[in-house]
């Protein structure tokens, strides 16, 4: 469908809203596959294609529902959450009908599955853990905050407007198409920029404040989006941040731009490199893996470089407890943590990531070096610690030592000297018990359903996707350690030394 009714309806919108689109793009309406924008003629790098007023932009400075937003002390998700759900309930009485019958009702994140489906499709998968307890923050922040609001407001509310339900569908819209706008405005709903497509490492446009003192390359040169004034919103944010001025179209307004040297009523939309006529533009979201992007926008990439899976340190004690006694895993766990190593922490949880090819993280590799240490050796280690000049020097010492190598404090340890065969052995162990989350469907037929599946089945056909890129890398991974176990068992048959200096910085 080339130019729906809602897209003329939109356009029309657009123009009484002083958005200024070029003619060069053309909007497209897919049943199936929702808005897409392409190139009417060639398209070049520098070409600004777009200018959008802040003021058409839905915030909470810019809602209707402002003053009881800021009266009730909400802001960053919540406050912008309101004055969605605020907007909708007017219907064609909202300044912003025009845009916002061409929103669905709710985008299809996990958030707003149910549990059922969250159990049953994402078990095993990056975001099993996080996404129930999204939903329970969630419905807690509704609760404590939006609830009272209804009854408590000024002007008269319709409480099914301001639902649960509806709280939820409104934060999957902000999740997967809020943007960063300002430090004054915080972050809204931006019309036209929302609807161009993601593609990784595929940046076509690229969206900006005008800021007259500032030379275009030296704000569209950041690596991706998510490093940019205006910026796709994570839904990992669960807690919101504080918004401090107010929206006075005057003095204060003047003063921010004064500060600033930006044009505080206007955004960009620029070409950062050529596309050819009747090809799509896409923006970019950011470098992100299949789990972060199910998470944020409710879709997966085929083959996405930027996917990762997650050894919990949990799984790391589980499967030390197997072969230690609990007080022998602690310990070791100490003496690692001693010489100031920790793999990432979200939350209350800490973990190391596993790279798209398969390789861990050199943290992990350490832990279990450490784990596996004979007692004599361990002890060492434990004295050397007060000694030693650089956190990794502790283990580099030793690596020199059995490998007969030159150590100096400017090294870095290699992962090579650290893949003994007892750490291969663990790492293989650890890839078992990781698959075990995953139930007991192999890949194969993950993959024989992701087949059958009909891409229109969103929930499912995306949560095979993240399920079997996961377990792709887990294969990697199995393949890594077996790697480096065969290059153990070939030195130790020829008793050869691994003579491999530390990578120097």
């Amino acid at each position: 469908m080339h130019a729906s009714r809602r897209l003329r309806a939109f356009r029309r919108w657009m123009k009484s809203q002083g958005i200024q689109c070029s003619d060069t793009l053309d909007f497209m309406d897919c049943p199936q596959q929702g808005i897409s924008v392409r190139a009417l003629s060639d398209l070049h790098e520098g070409d600004v294609v777009a200018k959008i007023p802040k003021t058409a932009c839905l915030t909470i400075k810019t809602s209707g529902a402002r003053e009881m937003i800021e009266s009730a002390g909400l802001d960053g998700h919540l406050g912008l959450s309101v004055a969605l759900m605020y907007e909708k309930s007017l219907a064609q009485d909202s300044p912003w009908a025009g845009y916002l019958q061409l929103l669905p009702p709710q985008e299809c994140l996990p958030l707003v599955w149910t549990l059922g489906e969250v159990d049953s499709l994402l078990s095993g998968t990056e975001l099993h853990k996080a996404i129930k307890e999204d939903k329970t923050l969630m419905y807690e922040d509704w609760k404590e905050n939006i609830l009272p609001l209804v009854y408590s407001a000024p002007q008269s509310l319709n409480p099914s407007s301001f639902s649960v339900k509806e709280y939820f569908a409104a934060r999957s819209l902000i999740a997967s198409r809020s943007f960063q706008i300002d430090e004054y405005h915080g972050f809204g709903m931006v019309p036209l920029a929302d609807l161009f497509n993601h593609k990784t490492g595929a940046e076509d446009v690229h969206f900006t404040s005008v800021s007259p003192n500032q030379e275009y390359e030296d704000d569209v040169d950041s690596e991706n989006g998510d490093n940019n004034e205006l910026s796709k919103i994570s839904s990992h944010d669960k807690r919101d941040s504080t918004c401090e001025n107010s929206y006075i179209h005057s003095d204060s307004e003047s003063d921010y731009s004064s500060v600033t040297g930006e044009d505080p009523m206007m955004l960009q939309m620029i070409m950062v490199r050529e596309v050819k006529s009747g090809d799509e533009v896409f923006n970019t979201y950011g470098s992100l893996g299949n789990a972060a992007l199910l998470h944020r926008y409710g879709f997966t990439e085929a083959n996405n470089p930027f996917d990762i899976v997650n050894i919990d340190l949990e799984l790391v004690l589980k499967w030390g407890c197997s072969l230690f006694s609990s007080r022998y895993c602690r310990a070791r766990l100490s003496l690692w943590r001693r010489i100031n190593i920790s793999g990432s922490v979200s939350e209350n949880s800490e973990y190391f990531e596993v790279s798209s090819d398969g390789e861990p993280e050199l943290e992990l590799l350490t832990l279990l070096y450490i784990m596996l240490l004979p007692d004599d050796t361990c002890h060492k280690l434990d004295i050397s610690i007060c000694t030693a000049d650089k956190v990794s020097a502790n283990i580099g010492m030793i690596l020199a030592e059995k490998h007969d190598i030159t150590w100096s404090t400017s090294s870095e340890i290699s992962k090579d000297l650290l893949l003994t065969e007892k750490v291969c052995r663990a790492l293989l162990a650890l890839a078992d018990i990781r698959e075990s989350c995953y139930g007991s469907k192999s890949i194969d037929e993950d993959v024989e359903a992701l087949e059958r599946c009909c891409m229109t089945e969103r929930k499912l056909y995306h949560s095979l996707m993240l399920r079997i890129s996961e377990r792709r890398i887990l294969e990697k991974f199995r393949t890594y350690a077996t790697a480096g176990a065969q290059s153990q068992t070939f030195q130790d048959a020829n008793g050869t030394s691994t003579r491999k200096r530390l990578k120097k910085h």
